[in-house]
């Protein structure tokens, strides 16, 4: 009886994320749910976009169901270190968040950047003193806009990427902080505002993240990364959302 005992808390310790993933059949995907071009509803209420053609991929790739999971900026790591989720898209590199989770592979570009009115003067980090500026809470953007802003600078954050956009064009703040995706939207939408792109806080592409010491699905996530990569249907999902190449060097962090 004690050698059966003892052979179960050995099967137990070797247990892993991706043995549970497979024995379940199903990987849960945390995703913003209203990220456009990465994640959104379509017209007939379907999720698409570029993380869900990764996410579909990452399925596929190892033989098992998706199960999306909407988070938000203030939830998702939370959620990623309760086990209530599996991985996490669009997850920004950040030395603070290294220490909480992992990152297995780069697969879309990203940077943050600071966007205010054409007629507003804004050319670096000091100009934000005495700014009103909109992000969202607990993104990487809230993390880069605090240590960019000065003690008169007044941070108002929201709790979505659809109210930090709403309070810009709204004119309740003067400028807001966002990813080059959602800024890319606003560039294009807002065009009596004449909006535009300031300056960069940060350049880090998009990663697929997981728990610490979880090194097979790490390994896997890669893999399958790395073949989206030379397939070319990871070229073709940045053509379809992004509407852009993939240029393998907008994946390398600064």
């Amino acid at each position: 009886m004690a050698v059966l005992l003892v052979g179960a808390s050995l099967s137990s310790v070797a247990a892993d994320a991706l043995e549970d993933i497979k024995s379940s059949g199903t990987i849960k995907i945390g995703i913003f749910p209203d990220f456009p071009p990465f994640s959104s509803a379509s017209s007939d209420l379907s999720i698409q976009g570029y993380d869900i053609d990764v996410a579909n991929f990452i399925g596929e790739k190892l033989g098992v169901d998706v199960e999306l999971v909407n988070v938000t900026g203030q939830n998702r790591i939370p959620l990623l270190n309760d086990k209530r989720v599996d991985v996490l898209m669009s997850v920004g590199y950040s030395d603070e968040r290294f220490k909480v989770i992992d990152y297995a592979a780069p697969y879309a570009p990203y940077y943050i950047g600071v966007i205010g009115p054409a007629a507003m003067k804004i050319e670096n980090e000091a100009d934000l003193a005495g700014k009103t500026v909109a992000v969202n809470r607990g993104t990487l953007e809230d993390t880069s806009l605090t240590k960019a802003a000065s003690d008169d600078t007044t941070i108002r954050r929201f709790d979505n990427y659809s109210a930090v956009i709403q309070a810009f064009i709204s004119g309740q703040v003067d400028l807001m902080v966002v990813g080059n995706d959602v800024g890319a939207r606003v560039l294009a939408e807002q065009t009596d505002l004449e909006p535009e792109q300031k300056f960069q806080l940060l350049t880090s592409p998009s990663h697929v993240a997981l728990n610490h010491d979880e090194e097979p699905l790490k390994a896997a996530l890669k893999e399958a990364i790395a073949e989206m990569m030379e397939s070319g249907a990871l070229n073709t999902s940045s053509e379809k959302w992004l509407k852009v190449p993939l240029d393998p060097a907008n994946l390398v962090r600064n």
